[in-house]
């Protein structure tokens, strides 16, 4: 009898198992909503105050005044930047750069020293994030009972809440829309052009479109924004030393962690100061738990701290378990608050303000512009003599009107045909057609190096621009 060995026919049984393929839901399951949780504390104290000044400057900014002129206007199309008694124009674009990498180098010095405490004071998407859930608070309840409104099916009172809660975020959302768009066109023109339908298409759609914008971000967006649309969350950490002051759990003090009684003592039962509450969870605008450590996602709002000082409190224990500190202060080593780093950014800060200082106050007030006539670069007039024609344009920096002198010099003898004196209105350009004609026994050459000048009129300030150029002689 033959065995199954010998038996080639045989075959190993197969059981077919069903392999489970997730469905496209379970790939792209989207986030889970975040109830943030309202807390009351020093840092959140200082956060509002700090939030309601700075959205007040914002607010406020675009109908100041100076000299008859909206105060701060960044006019796009007319190239004119007005900063109360400075006008920038595109020759000044230079202020402006050194503007932005000054503001970038401090941005790197306090986020070396104190973390990101832009994005968690600061920042205009944590701000209107705030501001949002505060009209969720007022509208739909507490975090336990917005969570509860949402999970219940539609009804008049759930309707009425979500409908009144969206309203209030697109009033809000127009109205910082608006204000925007008053710093780029004249603040009053917005407002009034917008509400009596008079408004241009451009302008409309400007005002709406970051009006939505503003409503998708601060409304629905939220935490995503400094998550993984924000840039500054990815490369923080190169500027972060162990003794940059970060919001951080203190380990070694709260492990172990568990619930207990107020009146048991925690080292009897093997447990550390944390009791395990995740309030500070709850009350994170981002979600996270600041107690598995230093994490990207921490925008630094201290709203943890509060929490966490609080539940200390009312446990009578010390505050700080969750606190502002250093990697070096949590292992037990000295904190260096100057460094090289610090003093590295201190030095560059130095520096571009100097150098910003410098060019501000050489900046002259006049502006001239010289071109030439392409069509003929030299002729001769009746009279003999050899004529160059040009068109100035002379560009009045100031808020103010001012008179103008023009003049020549670098040939003798010369001749003016036009007007040697105008006067340019505030923050505008005068454009103006002239020639010179000269003697042909002046001229040594083909080519002569000329000065154009141009002076103020004026018995208090002296200001005076030269701008080289050449004139030339006919062949």
């Amino acid at each position: 009898m033959k065995s199954e060995k010998d038996n080639p026919k045989v075959q190993i049984p197969v059981k077919n198992i069903k392999i489970h393929q997730p469905t496209q839901v379970e790939q792209y399951k989207p986030r889970d909503q975040i109830y943030v949780r309202k807390v009351t504390g020093f840092f959140q104290q200082l956060r509002r105050k700090m939030n309601f000044f700075f959205l007040a400057m914002f607010a406020l900014l675009p109908w100041l005044q100076f000299n008859g002129h909206q105060a701060l206007l960044f006019d796009i199309s007319e190239q004119r930047f007005t900063l109360w008694g400075l006008t920038l124009w595109p020759q000044d674009l230079t202020l402006l750069a050194w503007l932005f990498i000054l503001s970038a180098f401090l941005l790197f010095f306090v986020t070396t020293f104190l973390g990101r405490v832009w994005c968690g004071y600061l920042c205009p998407q944590t701000v209107w994030t705030f501001i949002f859930i505060w009209f969720e608070e007022k509208i739909e309840g507490s975090a336990n009972q917005r969570k509860k409104l949402d999970s219940q099916p539609l009804t008049v009172n759930k309707f009425w809440r979500k409908a009144f809660k969206h309203f209030c975020w697109l009033m809000f959302s127009l109205l910082t829309s608006l204000t925007f768009v008053g710093y780029f066109v004249p603040v009053k023109e917005v407002f009034i052009d917008f509400f009596t339908f008079n408004t241009s298409f451009a302008v409309a759609s400007t005002v709406w479109f970051f009006a939505l914008c503003t409503y998708g971000n601060a409304g629905w967006m939220r935490e995503i924004m400094c998550l993984h649309m924000c840039p500054y969350a990815r490369f923080q950490s190169a500027m972060f030393d162990k003794d940059t002051f970060t919001v951080s759990y203190d380990y070694n003090r709260g492990e172990n962690r568990g619930p207990r009684s107020r009146k048991q003592d925690p080292k009897v039962l093997g447990l550390g100061d944390c009791i395990d509450c995740n309030l500070c969870v709850q009350v994170c605008p981002t979600g996270i738990d600041i107690r598995n450590g230093l994490q990207y996602e921490c925008i630094n709002c201290g709203a943890c701290v509060d929490a966490c000082d609080g539940v200390m409190e009312r446990m009578k224990y010390d505050k700080g378990l969750i606190r502002y500190t250093t990697e070096h202060e949590l292992e037990g080593k000295k904190v260096h608050l100057v460094r090289s780093k610090l003093i590295g950014y201190a030095v560059v800060l130095l520096v571009m303000v100097s150098l910003l200082s410098m060019e501000v106050i050489n900046r002259k007030p006049v502006s001239l512009d010289i071109i030439r006539d392409r069509t003929e670069l030299a002729k001769e007039n009746f009279n003999g003599e050899i004529e160059n024609v040009y068109t100035l344009k002379i560009l009045n920096k100031s808020q103010i009107d001012n008179k103008y002198r023009l003049s020549v010099r670098g040939i003798e003898n010369t001749k003016w045909h036009g007007e040697q004196e105008v006067l340019v209105k505030a923050a505008s350009v005068y454009t103006l057609p002239m020639s010179i004609s000269v003697d042909p026994y002046e001229l040594d050459g083909y080519m002569t190096d000329i000065t154009f000048v141009v002076e103020l009129v004026s018995d208090e300030d002296q200001v005076s621009l030269e701008h080289e150029t050449r004139f030339f002689n006919k062949r």
